[in-house]
């Protein structure tokens, strides 16, 4: 779970354990927590049990595909169903879902039909509900907590996860070692009906609003026009692919490394990954302290840098208690790297497109590691796996090239708080039967001075990114052939309702590019701004072809 964007962080005076104070907070915390427990258990078991289906490192690399898989198809769709309707009942159907494929996965083993497809099949279906949960969660912490204790909540949060990562994997491995695989999925789906009680027992109270929800498609559609036109967004998706599709070799190959070349047990493979755990706890615990040192750019890069000598220890040791503490090393880079990312996703996007924006956030991540997981599954069963942490390596020093196009530290910049600036429209000034179904349009005539035109021309460019992400999905610029000192701005949205919803859309930072602009006007009043709504000829000529009456 992740904190609102645009709220402000926790005060000094806030204890980091206020949220766990609120009941409902508490009660969910509780349960995620121990879902990742139960997450982890079936990792292992999942990992343990396909190296005994087959030999093939690609097969097991698949593993780590087929349950991220599903984020990268279904992500966005599950950012507007988070966006869209109650995120209490997308997340309970999401964990039901999840306990019964975990059921039937554990079916399967117990009754002999667990093959290899089968297990990915599985596995596949897990992710799907994983895909589900991902933006809806991430989406709910701002209303559990006081706006001051959202800080303290991504903080705990960030614990828990941990926490569940220092002890999954050790007593997955125990599980599986004594009980068999089939015991950690049973296990996995008890957590998931863990989870499911407590968001029942939750009263959500959803927020109103006089403007319709969106539709489901002009809601994909917004979310994507979104993305498209945030900066900092795109900057945080594109590094966060390029250390994925890489460092993903290390979730990717470590089963093979346990079990093939130090030939340790499941609890053996279970105490590798635990000392990951171990090291993003420790990486938790200092993480604000090396940000406020360096900065989230260079932490980033240092971070990158050390991920990716580890990758290279593991290529050439064979020492299990050397390649265990590297790894807890590899646990506080892993943490360092995607808590700064995800923290950079969260600044750069406002509240009413969250579930969307972070959906993208998800399925770039979870997306990345699917693909780099079959890439370095496909290299290691072609060559070794030696040689595949050795290109994942070289990978992910050679993506820092893009560091300079692509900086993290811009995303704080920005004031993603709702505006409230532009004036109110009675929601009755277009007809109910017309609010969804015809265009509008937005003109804006301004006048600038000839010394200003190029600099204005510049702040425009941002200005239309703005109309963009805030649901315009035409915007035009034209100058005046009469009179070249006058500028018409166009920006056309869906229909009126969309218009409504622009409205509450607007943050500070657009209001801030809106402010610049404006200061180029130079007419004796405000910019003009007109609104137009679409028409079609039956408005005029009657319906079935019938002409209108012509005058006298």
């Amino acid at each position: 779970m992740t904190a609102e964007v645009g709220k402000p962080p926790m005060s000094s005076a806030v204890s980091p354990w206020a949220p766990l104070k609120r009941p409902t907070f508490r009660l969910l915390w509780s349960a995620s927590v121990l879902s990742g427990v139960g997450t982890w258990i079936h990792d292992v078991g999942a990992a343990w049990l396909m190296t005994d289906l087959t030999p093939s490192p690609l097969m097991v690399s698949l593993v780590q595909t087929a349950s991220t898989l599903p984020v990268l198809l279904l992500a966005l769709p599950a950012g507007v169903l988070a966006d869209v309707f109650d995120r209490r009942h997308v997340l309970l159907f999401a964990q039901l879902w999840m306990a019964v494929a975990a059921a039937l996965l554990a079916t399967a083993v117990l009754t002999g039909a667990a093959t290899a497809p089968v297990v990915l099949l599985l596995l596949f279906a897990l992710g799907i509900g994983n895909a589900l949960t991902g933006p809806a969660w991430q989406a709910i912490v701002p209303e559990l907590v006081e706006p001051r204790e959202v800080a303290g909540a991504v903080a705990l949060n960030s614990a828990g996860i941990n926490v569940a990562r220092a002890v999954g994997p050790a007593i997955g491995g125990v599980i599986v070692a004594a009980l068999g695989p089939a015991a950690a999925f049973i296990a996995n789906a008890l957590t998931f009906l863990g989870v499911s009680g407590a968001l029942a027992s939750w009263s959500r109270t959803s927020a109103q609003s006089d403007v319709p929800p969106e539709p489901i498609g002009m809601a994909l559609r917004t979310g994507v026009r979104y993305v498209r036109h945030d900066a900092g967004l795109v900057a945080v998706l594109v590094r966060t692919l390029v250390f994925m599709s890489c460092g993903s070799a290390l979730w990717a190959l470590l089963p093979i490394v346990g079990r093939r070349l130090l030939g340790v047990s499941a609890l053996g493979y279970g105490m590798m990954l635990g000392a990951i755990g171990v090291g993003a706890l420790i990486a938790t615990a200092l993480l604000s302290r090396w940000r406020a040192a360096i900065g989230a750019e260079r932490l980033v890069r240092l971070a990158t840098v050390v991920y990716a000598g580890v990758l290279l220890v593991i290529a050439t040791s064979r020492n299990y208690f050397l390649l265990c503490a590297v790894l807890v090393v590899a646990g506080m880079a892993w943490l360092a790297l995607l808590s700064t990312f995800q923290t950079a996703a969260q600044l750069s996007v406002p509240s009413w497109v969250r579930g969307r924006a972070l959906a993208t956030y998800l399925m770039i991540f979870f997306g990345g590691q699917a693909a780099g997981s079959l890439l370095w599954g496909i290299l290691a069963d072609r060559t070794n796996v030696p040689l595949a942490f050795i290109v994942a390596a070289g990978g992910l020093l050679a993506g820092l090239v893009l560091a300079p196009w692509y900086a993290l530290d811009s995303t704080t910049r920005h004031d993603r708080t709702p505006s409230q600036h532009w004036p109110t429209h009675a929601a009755d000034l277009v007809p109910a039967s017309e609010r969804t179904t015809r265009e509008v349009t937005v003109m804006t005539t301004y006048i600038v001075d000839e010394s200003d035109v190029a600099a204005f021309v510049v702040a425009m460019d941002d200005l239309r990114h703005a109309r963009l992400r805030g649901g315009a999905h035409r915007w035009t610029l034209q100058r005046d052939l009469e009179q070249s000192t006058v500028f018409v701005e166009w920006f056309s949205v869906p229909s009126w309702d969309e218009h409504l919803r622009q409205h509450d859309r607007v943050t500070g930072s657009d209001r801030d590019i809106q402010e610049r602009v404006r200061r180029f006007h130079r007419g004796d009043n405000a910019p003009q701004v007109r609104h137009f709504v679409g028409v079609v000829p039956t408005d005029y000529h009657g319906f079935h072809g019938m002409a209108p009456k012509q005058q006298e």
